[in-house]
Formats: structure tokens, sequence, C-alpha cells
């Protein structure tokens, strides 16, 4: 069976990266809260693929309802509220990148599956970032995410994460790798408006399609029966991975590249028609 020449299956699975895709600024468009919830009656399961920490996903984010999630880039997944994965950095390797961190005066986030941590006064820093960027008087989302999820100490020795947040670097994603050491990789962030001294580390080797690869084992379901939709350089791999990729408008030429079709932005409420030309809905 066929939907405007794409095969379709009693049950497909779709993975939507957030910012950027699902959602603009952390806001969610209404049109897409409709999409989801009507992909989920047809019998479809649909999940979010983000690099966000479960932590920085607000009511308002899961608010349409979802089967479950693949967050921090793959490092944590999640199926109907059981638990599959959990990868944290090793400690010798989280003691390094830290250390490097702070010998750099880099201001950083370290990414907890539940809760986010950082040294006193990040807090003003991303504030002052986000103003220097935006505004005083700016409505966007902004730092707000972070900020409800932090929690400060001057003693990160013993925190556990799968991923670190950073910005107001003086070093560049290759030079801080190279600081660094073996063991990871980094990607400019995927939070709008944080430019280019600010980026993410996570453990290298640890994507997007490997949670996606989970969850289809999980679940027994084909590739071809995946959907994967995102706009940015860390949704490379799902969306060459997924049976169906779909990229964003305007995201990065080597993103359209690997995909199988585009969608318009959240601004454009994009998931209706691409949903509906899937025939998920």
């Amino acid at each position: 069976m066929t939907t405007n020449g794409v095969p379709t299956s009693p049950r497909r699975a779709v993975f939507l990266d957030v910012d950027g895709t699902y959602a603009h600024h952390g806001i969610v468009p209404p049109g897409h809260v409709d999409a989801v919830r009507a992909a989920r009656a047809a019998g479809h399961l649909v999940l979010l693929c983000t690099g966000r920490p479960r932590a920085m996903l607000p009511e308002r984010i899961l608010a349409a309802g979802f089967d479950g999630l693949v967050a921090a880039a793959g490092a944590y997944v999640e199926v109907d509220g059981a638990v599959l994965k959990d990868q944290r950095f090793p400690a010798d390797l989280a003691a390094r990148a830290v250390r490097t961190l702070d010998e750099h005066d880099i201001a950083y986030v370290l990414e907890g599956p539940d809760v986010l941590h950082g040294r006193p006064g990040v807090d003003e820093r991303l504030r002052q970032m986000h103003r220097g960027r935006f505004g005083p008087s700016d409505d966007r989302d902004g730092p707000t995410d972070i900020l409800d999820s932090l929690r400060m100490a001057e003693d990160l020795t013993e925190v556990s994460f799968g991923k670190i947040t950073y910005f107001e670097s003086p070093l560049a994603g290759g030079a801080l790798l190279d600081a660094i050491g073996a063991g990871v990789g980094v990607l400019p962030s995927s939070i709008p408006g944080m430019g280019d001294s600010a980026g993410e580390l996570y453990l290298d080797g640890v994507h997007k399609a490997i949670g996606i690869d989970l969850v289809a084992t999980h679940l027994g379901l084909a590739r071809e029966d995946v959907v994967a939709v995102g706009d940015g350089l860390n949704d490379l791999e799902m969306l060459a991975w997924a049976g169906t990729g779909v990229a964003i408008v305007g995201a990065p030429p080597e993103v359209i590249a690997v995909a199988d079709r585009v969608a318009q932005g959240p601004q454009d409420e994009g998931l209706i028609a691409a949903f509906a030309e899937l025939g998920l809905t």
C-alpha cells in the first residue's frame, strides 16, 4: 500500500528533532501538536529525537504526547516509560573534559537525564550571553529550559553526565577536542542563537541513529518503517539511517543531501503537510 508514492505499513515510527524541527525557539506550534496526535491516533508511533537531555524537555514540548524519546543526542533512550539506554561519560574522561573547560574559562553545563550541573555563576554568564544576542525584552525561549533544570556547585567531581553544552569558548571546536584528548566529539550548539563560541561535547561514537536503532530493535520495526525528521548536523546519522529521512528547509547542505525529502520549518507548521504526504495522518 502506498500514499503519494511512499510505502506505508500498519505501524510506522516517526522520530522528531526538537529545536528547529518540532519547535521554534522552544515553542511548539499548534499544528505540530495536532499532527503528532493525529499520527498516533492513526496507529503510528511518534518519538522525540533530540540533542536535549530529558531534563530540558518541559511540558510545553511534551504536551502532544509521545511514545518515547531519544535524548542527549543518542546517549539516553526511553520507550513507553522504560529506559533502554543511559550512557554517561566515563569518570576519567569526565574529569579530563571538565578540567580542560575550567582551564580555558569556558562556561559549560553538564547534562544528566534529570538535572543539569554547572559551576556558580554559569547561570549569569548564560543570561548575559542571551541578552547580548537578543536584547533584554526578547521573549524567545532563550536559556529558560537550561536555567530551570540547573543546579550549581563548586565541586562537580561526583557529577554523572552524558553530554556537555559549552559557550563563551575561546577555542574553536577542533582546538577544544585537541585540548581534551581522545574520547569526545564536538558539534555546533543546537540551541538557537548560541553562536560560534558555543557547542556540544558528546561521547565519540554516540549519535541519534544509535538510539533509533535501539528503539527499532526493541519494538521489532524494520528500517523502512522508520521516519526521521531533523534540521541540524547532529541529525545527519539519523536521516541517513531511517527508511525515510526528512530534512527541514534551510538545513545545512550536507543534511539536505542525505534526506529523501524536505519539509517546511516549525514557523510554517511544516509537519502538517509532511505527515500528510507520508501517509501518517
